[in-house]
């Protein structure tokens, strides 16, 4: 995964290679030059072009001051204005009004608070022509991706050694444009953040045994209720989209499971009372568990008392790995502890509401942080859906998701991710990369149905050509 590194992480890698031998000088030329060549191919040429650099007095500052005189060196008319200097609105429009391509340099990533005086003109001006950011839109916290008040908009964000968590996490991903990550000569180390790429998710999911059958990669699915049989069913159909041989599907009620059967899918009945609500997982269920190489509970099952303690029942005593969605997460709100005596590892794919209700406080700004705690809460590899999923184990690792977005929220998303990812563990992913995976194909397979009005449906029969894409990478 491309490592990703908080501010503090940051500063302390720019420590240790100042301190290694690299001096501070030599550091600042070499981002200054990385965000000058950037400008330059975004100018598509030299000849004829005006920049408009606007520099904070930090380093951030000083890496455009040294990007205006590369830019100046090659034939580029440059203005310089500097927000020490007491640069006002008028001067920030004369520059940037005659400037083809404008260069934020006013602050980085340990930025805190909101952009005040010529700085907020800077950043109105930069939805109106061209920009290209260092390391971060200046008014982008760095480490959480919030913005109070206004932050400039960059088409493109140079960043050096390593991503910062504001660009990964909205708004601040939307506002970084294109990230450009440069290699300046900071070694950042092994950091236990990283983002995930096609290639991680090609490498981990190797094709099945030439000696495979169906029960090799089996999947059992629990959930549904009276009116809500159709989030189990989503779960299902993706998974075997995601290479799951076999599935099961345990809904509540015969009734309901007679309506769900005839596709690929095998569909149990569960015991249900009059209102469809699960009473409990017979012993058919809980002997033939073993069956299967993974389990996935929870979408669509309601929050009945009887439901609550069937779930219970059925976590505890599941021996196979396990992903735990929706109302099977509500069966541990407020204690999130007692998935620790699950006797297999879990995967939970909590939203913001779910979080708060296992937890008992919200999410916060700082994502990454929030799942780490959920992670070790519960001993279970924290999937926190939003723009920017956060996949985090209990031994600290994290992964960040950087596809997917608002198209992603229409009923029955969550449940298809479940369905990847429960496909993902039958195949025999561990369980980090298994969910890591599947909030990467998840995101693919929206971009692949790729239209207005997107809905779950649509997710399910993209899958194949995400999952294709990922073999041809």
């Amino acid at each position: 995964m491309e490592p990703i590194l908080t501010p503090a992480e940051m500063g302390e890698a720019d420590r240790r290679a100042i301190a290694g031998g690299t001096p501070a000088d030599v550091l600042m030329d070499r981002a200054g030059r990385a965000v000058a060549w950037q400008a330059r191919r975004m100018l598509a040429g030299t000849y004829g072009r005006r920049v408009a650099v606007v520099c904070g007095k930090g380093n951030n500052g000083g890496d455009g001051l040294v990007a205006a005189r590369a830019l100046g060196s090659w034939g580029v008319r440059v203005d310089v204005v500097e927000l020490a200097g007491g640069a006002d609105g008028g001067v920030l429009d004369r520059a940037v009004g005659r400037a083809d391509l404008l260069i934020d340099a006013m602050y980085g990533t340990g930025f805190g608070g909101s952009l005040d005086g010529a700085a907020v003109r800077a950043a109105e001006l930069s939805r109106e022509v061209a920009t290209v950011a260092v390391d971060i839109p200046s008014g982008v916290d760095g480490l959480t991706g919030l913005v109070n008040g206004i932050a400039v908009r960059a088409d493109a964000t140079v960043t050096f050694a390593a991503r910062k968590p504001g660009v990964c996490f909205e708004p601040g991903r939307s506002l970084a444009g294109i990230v450009h990550v440069v290699d300046i000569g900071i070694d950042v180390g092994h950091p236990s953040t990283g983002l995930i790429a096609a290639l991680d998710v090609a490498s981990w999911l190797v094709p099945r045994a030439p000696d495979a059958n169906k029960w090799t990669a089996a999947l059992l699915v629990v959930g549904g209720s009276g009116g809500m049989t159709g989030a189990p069913l989503f779960v299902s159909h993706a998974a075997m989209r995601a290479g799951a041989g076999i599935v099961w599907c345990g809904v509540p009620g015969a009734e309901a499971a007679t309506r769900a059967g005839g596709s690929e899918v095998v569909v149990k009945p569960l015991p249900a009372d009059d209102a469809g609500a699960l009473t409990a997982v017979p012993s058919e269920i809980l002997d033939a568990v073993d069956r299967f190489r993974a389990v996935a509970v929870g979408p669509g099952l309601g929050t009945a008392e009887a439901t609550r303690d069937a779930v219970r029942e059925l976590v505890r005593s599941i021996q196979v790995p396990l992903v735990l969605d929706a109302d099977g997460l509500n069966a541990f709100a407020g204690d999130a502890d007692a998935l620790k005596a699950r006797p297999a590892p879990t995967v939970i794919t909590p939203h913001a509401g779910e979080y708060a209700r296992l937890v008992g406080t919200p999410v916060g700004d700082d994502r990454v942080a929030a799942a780490r705690e959920l992670a070790t809460a519960s001993g279970c590899v924290t999937l926190l859906k939003g723009p920017g999923t956060v996949v985090a184990h209990p031994d600290g690792r994290v992964a960040v998701d950087p596809l997917g977005g608002a198209e992603l929220a229409t009923a029955g998303s969550g449940d298809v991710l479940t369905g990847i990812i429960g496909g993902f563990l039958a195949r025999g992913l561990e369980p980090f990369t298994a969910a890591a995976a599947g909030t990467y194909v998840h995101g693919r397979a929206a971009e692949r149905a790729g239209h207005t009005g997107l809905i779950a449906g649509d997710l399910v029969d993209a899958l194949p050509r995400a999952l294709d894409d990922l073999t041809t990478t």
